[in-house]
């Protein structure tokens, strides 16, 4: 496989492209970001670009792909609507427009847990980002709601809170909370290869897939 992903510079993104790159099945990872990543590996080719909504289409670099893992994103908690909308909806949704040959591409959109049903803003948007990619023409699109993830070993873009939240995985595990971020990366390509019975793919779902 090869894939075009977002977010390695966060947290999920990240680990995304770690469980990527250390699997046999991928060939490329192409990383699309503001900035370098911080990581190196044969698989792996950066594209640097300042904004993404200005990546236009019938773009090169982005010609014989198999699928794409929108994996970044930025917390609500202190935004309006109009300053999460343009990273929640707008990119996503653009860089899905522009990509070629969707017919034959996997789209896969890291929304949230809770997204289905919560009124918030944030789930608001995400939800109609989820709805409208549907309609985009992919031969797959999977909207990824994980709740609680675990960081991966040699993972660089860790906040501190996202370190305290490890330490409570196993009791959210437990409880059937959570996921690591290897089995995220697992599952996102597990429904690339193989596909999944529902587009929204909550955190039983990515356990599933890992099976």
């Amino acid at each position: 496989m090869k894939i075009i992903l977002t977010g390695a510079t966060g947290f999920v993104g990240e680990g995304v492209l770690l469980e990527c790159l250390r699997d046999a099945r991928v060939e490329k990872v192409l990383s699309i970001s503001r900035r370098p990543c911080g990581h190196q590996h044969p698989k792996l080719e950066e594209y640097v670009v300042g904004n993404l909504m200005q990546i236009a289409e019938g773009d090169p670099k982005l010609e014989g792909y198999d699928a794409a893992f929108f994996c970044a994103g930025i917390s609500s908690v202190g935004m309006s609507e109009e300053q999460y909308r343009p990273i929640a909806y707008d990119i996503p949704m653009h860089l899905a427009k522009v990509l070629p040959h969707k017919e034959q591409m996997t789209y896969i959109f890291v929304s949230g847990a809770g997204t289905g049903g919560s009124s918030q803003m944030w789930a608001k948007v995400k939800r109609q980002t989820e709805n409208e990619l549907q309609q985009l023409g992919f031969n797959q699109v999977f909207n990824f709601r994980p709740a609680l993830m675990k960081p991966m070993e040699g993972q660089i873009h860790v906040k501190k809170m996202d370190k305290f939240l490890g330490w409570m995985f196993p009791l959210t595990k437990l409880i059937g909370g959570g996921n690591t971020l290897s089995q995220v990366g697992q599952a996102m390509l597990n429904a690339t290869e193989r596909g999944y019975k529902q587009t929204a793919i909550e955190v039983k779902d990515i356990n599933a897939l890992n099976r």
